[in-house]
């Protein structure tokens, strides 16, 4: 008989309300809600206790991140080191080479990397391994409101407010993208995740009132083929920085670690 994982989730926000609600119902097969961490006193909005971080550690042997960046550069290794495995929700937090590094060395627990609100990383990673790819590209396109950051400058902003039409509001490479952008750009980090090198990855943020589904748009191209994937969500009512669909590919890798069966992986 299978063991039953036993979960916290920390963050209790868009996406770990979505996340907590399903494994308090019973919904993923294998995974039981055992607490909820979150900085805020959250008393009955939370469906089981809420514990502190250091109770979570002892109570359970899976954490999910809902919480953002500062959470997995706090205490990923943390987690991993105490024997419980982590999965991360808030890629952008592995722009940070170092970080990077430490997680994937850390354990006995082990950690796992959602894909988010993109597809096709599977199969850039499987494609990694015959040989580097050439060129990768990404478009993110969000409403302007949602990519709004402290360090713009009034003229950026204008711009971004008064837009009639797209307007780009940064390019880089996935090193520098999510920095700029933690709450907006995952999606950046993850697709380097698969390419195996944040450098590869060209980024191109751009801001349209038009933009009623968030647009992520992946281009890949190297001597073994030509890969293009893209995808428009509509964003989260509660927190429209992020994508409606985050919270469900959260629940569809915590389903294949409680070992659910019919799993693409």
């Amino acid at each position: 008989m299978s063991t039953v994982r036993k979960v916290a989730v920390v963050g209790w926000g868009a996406i770990g309300r979505v996340v907590g609600t399903a494994l308090a119902e019973g919904r993923v097969t294998g995974a039981e809600l055992v607490c909820v961490v979150d900085n805020r006193p959250l008393g009955e909005a939370a469906p089981v206790r809420q514990a502190t971080f250091e109770e979570a550690l002892e109570l359970c042997d899976l954490v999910v991140e809902a919480a953002g960046q500062g959470v997995v550069r706090e205490w990923g290794e943390r987690v991993l080191e105490s024997g419980t495995d982590l999965l991360v929700a808030s890629t952008g937090a592995l722009t940070d080479d170092e970080l990077a590094k430490r997680l994937l060395a850390a354990g006995p627990g082990r950690v796992y990397f959602t894909g988010g609100a993109v597809g096709g990383l599977d199969l850039l990673q499987a494609v990694r391994t015959l040989g580097p790819l050439d060129e990768v590209r990404l478009t993110t396109t969000k409403l302007p409101s949602t990519l709004e950051q402290p360090w713009m400058d009034e003229e950026l902003l204008s711009r971004m407010r008064g837009a009639t039409g797209p307007v780009e509001v940064m390019s880089g490479t996935a090193r520098d993208v999510p920095v700029k952008f933690p709450k907006s750009t995952n999606v950046a980090a993850s697709v380097a995740l698969a390419v195996g090198d944040l450098d590869a990855v060209r980024v191109r943020v751009v801001a349209d009132p038009a933009a009623h589904h968030t647009r992520h748009v992946i281009e890949a191209s190297g001597a073994h083929g030509a890969y293009r994937f893209e995808v428009a969500h509509l964003p989260d009512p509660g927190n429209p920085a992020t994508s409606q669909v985050v919270p469900y590919a959260v629940l569809r890798s915590l389903a294949a670690l409680a070992g659910r069966t019919g799993q693409i992986l």
